[in-house]
């Protein structure tokens, strides 16, 4: 399980470049193309919503927040599954990887969301349960808050640079509830937990 759960987060190419004995761009290119062919059908509806997380999201919104997703994940997908669980309502854009590996890179994409939306990086907080979120967020010049009710670890968040943990959905609109407390505390050798 613990090799599994080393491959949500990071970009797919790179989880295959790591465990292929053949780890050629043809192979690995091989090995993406029947994993979408897979999730496309099947594994895309294997996903489960977190408890807690539509009502976050609701008074997130209600706070006047805009919610813009960045994942690592096709663009495509990450609509499909925003729609097939009734989120995508919350969300004013979704920004994907594309299929061709662009944009896979968390920082790039992140840029990419800034740019597109016209977000100043310093009114702009990352959410997200991977060190790959963190340190994505930090390419880009803005915190991240680590969510606990994810993949990663408390240690993983934590050594990337998160400014905050969560420990569930709930804490996520009092955390953002002021986005300059949050950065006031945000430096990178400092950790806090919420």
């Amino acid at each position: 399980m613990e090799i599994l759960t080393s491959w949500i987060g990071p970009p797919i190419q790179d989880s295959f470049r790591d465990i292929l004995p053949d780890n050629s761009p043809t192979a690995i290119a091989r090995a993406v193309g029947l994993f979408r062919d897979r999730f496309a059908t099947v594994g895309i509806f294997e996903n489960e919503v977190y408890a807690g997380i539509p009502n976050a999201l609701e008074t997130l919104i209600s706070s006047g927040h805009r919610l813009v997703l960045a994942t690592s994940k096709p663009e495509p997908f990450a609509v499909r599954i925003l729609e097939h669980f009734d989120l995508a309502n919350y969300f004013t854009s979704v920004y994907g990887s594309s299929f061709d590996g662009s944009l896979s890179d968390k920082g790039e994409l992140i840029a990419h969301a800034l740019v597109q939306e016209a977000l100043d990086p310093a009114a702009a907080v990352m959410v997200g349960d991977r060190k790959h979120d963190v340190l994505g967020a930090a390419k880009c010049g803005i915190p991240c808050v680590g969510v606990l009710y994810g993949y990663g670890s408390q240690q993983e968040l934590q050594e990337a640079g998160a400014a905050l943990l969560c420990e569930t959905p709930a804490d996520l609109p009092v955390v953002l509830q002021d986005a300059t407390h949050l950065d006031a505390i945000w430096e990178p050798d400092r950790h806090s937990r919420y």
